[in-house]
């Protein structure tokens, strides 16, 4: 169905782009265009479509919000530990090098 008014849609602005025919052809699809939109059939599904975002609105905001929070966490969570052991092995290697520091210097002047 989707495609199909799709296709007549893209008709339409085919036919109004690539007329010689002039205003009045324009004019006459506009004023099918509004007929259309403002059949009382059209309006009620219009209105029930409002309706349905209205009420599953919240639903999404939340869901949306939860995900976010879960990604957050999970990068936050993924960097504090990198960066906690990148931490961790540059202090381990600043304290090995201080120490072999410590024991040559202690050996040469021991000799």
């Amino acid at each position: 169905m989707k495609g199909k008014i799709l296709l007549v849609v893209g008709l339409g602005i085919g036919y109004v782009l690539g007329t010689r025919a002039g205003r009045e052809q324009y004019d006459k699809m506009k004023a099918a265009a509004q007929r259309f939109w403002n059949d009382p059939r059209v309006q009620k599904q219009v209105d029930n479509a409002q309706d349905f975002v209205k009420d599953k609105a919240p639903d999404v905001a939340e869901f949306v919000a939860d995900g976010a929070k879960t990604v957050v966490s999970k990068i936050a969570g993924t960097n504090s530990t990198s960066t906690t052991s990148k931490s961790a092995a540059r202090k381990s290697a600043a304290t090995k090098s201080a120490a072999s520091k410590s024991s040559a210097s202690k050996s040469s002047t021991s000799k």
